[in-house]
């Protein structure tokens, strides 16, 4: 699930394995670490990861800084840097384009709120949504809002993929806050809340974000990352049936916006 770098005997300038320039894949990899890392990491910590030598992820660094894409931090751990906001914002911008078509056809389905998200390090971020044009209660989730994962069913149907050791690591991160009485709140209850998403295919947040309001997600396949496509709305009319229906609609877009996403011309 996560990107991980292997070492190797020589460092040739190309990479037999992809055909690409092996230090541009490996400059990627750093920073893609330094992401699963929560966004700041130790040089050690890198090399481990990867089972580069430390001076090959030394040199690699240090030239990510120069370009502004990793800066070092007092504590001498090195964390993702600024520049990376600006490719951050556009690219964010083109995956809510990429992925209208299959979010609009869903919503006129359903006739509800659709959401994407996506695991950034321990948080889930909300990075598209789309409305139906007719409905006098929508539920409305900013895009860009960041929220721990437990409570959330689109965090739920990201974390069944994972193995349960790290579901539990993260949970240790982030802290199982309670924000209504259904709020899941001990590792415990959660991997077994996962076990239920695995079986069933689809997760549901059954009040646990905010009080009267019912989702459920699937996770999206083959995409570059994390991601899980939701449908939310008043528990009234979230009734079983709906949400039968919506797992099945949901997972049909998810498919798509996969194949959207990993798309080569």
């Amino acid at each position: 699930m996560r990107r991980s770098m292997t070492a190797e005997a020589t460092e040739p300038t190309v990479s037999r394995s992809s055909g690409g320039v092996q230090s541009l894949d490996r400059a990627f990899a750093i920073l893609e670490a330094m992401a699963d890392a929560g966004g700041i990491i130790g040089l050690s910590q890198l090399a481990e990861r990867s089972g580069l030598p430390l001076a090959t992820i030394h040199r690699l660094v240090r030239t990510l800084v120069d370009l502004g894409y990793v800066r070092q931090e007092a504590s001498r751990q090195y964390s993702l840097g600024p520049r990376l906001m600006r490719l951050s914002d556009t690219a964010a911008k083109r995956v809510g384009a990429w992925t209208r078509p299959a979010m609009t056809a869903a919503v006129d389905k359903l006739g509800e709120s659709v959401n994407l998200a996506t695991l950034d390090g321990d948080e889930i971020v909300y990075v598209a949504q789309v409305q139906p044009s007719e409905n006098f209660m929508r539920m409305f989730t900013e895009v860009g809002r960041r929220t721990r994962p437990h409570a959330t069913a689109v965090g739920k149907a990201i974390l069944a993929r994972f193995p349960d050791d790290e579901v539990v690591s993260l949970l240790g991160r982030t802290g199982m806050p309670r924000y209504t009485p259904t709020t899941i709140g001990s590792p415990e209850e959660f991997l077994a809340a996962m076990e239920q998403v695995r079986t069933v295919g689809y997760a549901l947040d059954e009040g646990e974000q905010e009080v009267g309001v019912r989702c459920v997600a699937v996770a999206v396949p083959d995409a570059p990352q994390p991601m899980a496509i939701s449908m939310s709305g008043p528990t009234n009319r979230m009734t079983d049936d709906v949400v039968e229906k919506a797992a099945q609609v949901l997972s049909e877009a998810a498919a798509e916006i996969g194949s959207v996403l990993t798309r080569t011309p």
